[in-house]
């Protein structure tokens, strides 16, 4: 051993987790090791259950479904083929899209915009609004506004995006 190995420090960090090891290098060796093997195999299992959204394929699925020009998001789906729910989600969805992509710059509508894209009075569409929030498929934002979660964005991509290519092809 030299004088060197007694200085060693490694600082670990992952997510909330953080330790830092100081010692020789056994000693920050065993320190690294005990800490892997206590925190991986939960790490790993935290992530099983974690929900996120992996853009570039939710962007491939929603091809021919939703589009962006210079005037903003785009449904391109015949508004008579969906339900009120349906067209609410698709709508929160192409917001949460376009905003990730740059295309839009905010992820959330406003209640009466979403009135005027889906062409329903005010009490449906605040009714549909509600259900969807209760299911945790959307959130409300601040004032009258709302946005997909992403358990929604999950339900969408497990459900619901299948069930309308599946209308539009009968």
């Amino acid at each position: 051993m030299t004088g060197e190995d007694e200085g060693l420090t490694v600082h670990v960090k992952y997510k909330d987790v953080e330790e830092i090891f100081r010692g020789n290098r056994e000693q920050v060796w065993q320190g690294l090791r005990e800490f892997f093997d206590k925190f991986l195999p939960s790490f790993d299992i935290a992530n099983r259950f974690a929900l996120s959204v992996d853009l570039q394929k939710l962007a491939t699925e929603c091809q021919g479904l939703i589009a962006f020009s210079s005037e903003g998001a785009n449904l391109m789906v015949a508004r008579s083929t969906l339900t009120d729910n349906e067209a609410l989600q698709l709508w929160l969805l192409a917001a949460y899209l376009g905003f990730q992509i740059g295309k839009l710059k905010q992820e959330d509508m406003a209640k009466d915009e979403l009135q005027e894209k889906i062409g329903k009075s005010g009490k449906i569409v605040s009714t549909r609004l509600g259900e969807l929030a209760k299911n945790g498929l959307i959130a409300k934002t601040s004032g009258d506004r709302f946005k997909i979660t992403t358990f929604g964005i999950t339900h969408i991509q497990k459900e619901l995006l299948r069930k309308v290519r599946t209308k539009l092809e009968g």
